[in-house]
């Protein structure tokens, strides 16, 4: 589905609606931005946070660290 954005003189653009809204993207999700050899962009959201991604590693039989423990 192409959807046309605008570029602004300070390089900045919005993503249109359709595509955030397909991408549950909310205010304050962060983005990267890849070029690939073809002039292709990729953007990848970055919606998850550390906290959301807790016990992501469980092991069963290990006790989980709280991340008030963890070192950065």
């Amino acid at each position: 589905m192409p959807t046309d954005a605008t570029l602004t003189s300070k390089g900045q653009t919005t993503i249109p609606k359709e595509i955030r809204d397909g991408l549950g993207m909310k205010p304050g999700d962060r983005m990267t931005f890849t070029l690939m050899p073809d002039a292709t962009v990729v953007m990848r959201v970055k919606s998850k946070s550390v906290t959301e991604l807790g016990g992501a590693l469980h092991r069963k039989g290990r006790k989980p660290v709280p991340l008030e423990q963890l070192s950065i």
